[in-house]
């Protein structure tokens, strides 16, 4: 199956509750790391392998509150750190694949959730030979962690962005890509994507987590900001705190434009398996905070992210630089 172009933004799904209750566990992975001669990371009381194939150092870390083990279901939390970028981009390639492949032959589809920055530029592989032909892209359903409330044409969009650098490269049904409504306001948009949600749980499109009534995405593939913010969840942010609503708005962003909707942690908490991919300098003293051995009490945004079934980080060689 060849690339797919074209010269012009496709109209995707445009989206237009009981409350539940959900407990909110946090999950801090905190470990001591060992500079080696190798240039290779060694982590302690952890388990660790050296993957040859994708040439990357992978860890596995368990909690070590047996009390916070019995209220999270995710015990443990996977790490991949990569010699580049470029591995870096291979492994995920075959990570999502693999997923898709799994719960497309489990249960007729995938739901994927996408977020901006830098991690479209990290699906690259996806569009590329022997995925491109091999996945089953009619049995995706793609949604957005978050969003900015900006026109879908407006380079501030994240719908651009997914759509400029993966989307209209690859044959993903048009109504199976489930926009924001950018002609509402933050708040309708918001409310109106929740609804979308809604809907789709009920016809059975979108699982729901057993354990927490929230929608049960089948990945989520998430970035992570310097300061380590995910999604539109900013350190100190009142909208860390909301643990009823699906989705959510935000009028003060400190990052621009202002003006977002955004997933809340009970849903983000509730996915089946999380990507979270980051690479750069730039961001190794949010990776030192979230992974390293750091006695602070205020957890960044991205240690309170968990993940029903698995969760992995995927780092290239500069993100754990201060590790």
């Amino acid at each position: 199956m060849g690339t797919v172009t074209t010269t012009s933004l496709v109209s995707f799904s445009t989206c237009f509750l009981p409350k539940s209750l959900y407990s909110k566990t946090h999950f801090q992975f905190q470990s001591q790391l060992l500079r080696r001669p190798n240039s290779f990371l060694q982590f302690r009381n952890i388990s660790l392998n050296r993957n040859k194939s994708s040439d990357c150092v992978r860890i596995k870390a368990s909690s070590s509150s047996s009390s916070m083990a019995a209220e999270n279901k995710n015990k443990n939390k996977n790490v991949q750190v990569f010699d580049s970028e470029e591995d870096l981009a291979v492994s995920l390639a075959k990570y999502t694949a693999d997923l898709s492949a799994k719960f497309g032959k489990e249960k007729g589809s995938f739901t994927v959730v996408l977020s901006g920055g830098s991690l479209i530029d990290s699906l690259r592989k996806l569009v590329e030979p022997p995925y491109v032909d091999s996945i089953e892209w009619a049995k995706w359903h793609v949604f957005w962690v978050d969003e900015r409330v900006v026109p879908k044409d407006h380079d501030d969009s994240n719908y651009k962005l997914a759509y400029d650098g993966f989307l209209s490269k690859v044959p993903i049904t048009t109504g199976n890509v489930y926009a924001i409504n950018d002609a509402l306001s933050a708040e309708g948009a918001a409310e109106d994507y929740e609804t979308c949600l809604k809907h789709l749980t009920k016809s059975n499109i979108l699982a729901t987590s057993a354990a927490t009534g929230f929608p049960k995405f089948d990945l989520m593939l998430l970035g992570m900001g310097p300061d380590g913010h995910i999604a539109s969840l900013f350190p100190g942010h009142p909208l860390l705190k909301e643990n009823e609503k699906w989705v959510t708005f935000i009028k003060d962003s400190p990052k621009p434009p202002p003006e977002r909707i955004t997933f809340t942690f009970p849903v983000i908490n509730s996915s089946a398996y999380i990507a979270m991919v980051v690479c750069g300098a730039g961001k190794s003293s949010a990776v030192q905070t979230a992974l390293g051995n750091n006695q602070n009490s205020d957890l960044l945004p991205v240690q309170m992210a968990s993940a029903e079934e698995e969760f992995t980080w995927f780092l290239d060689k500069d993100a754990t630089s201060k590790l």
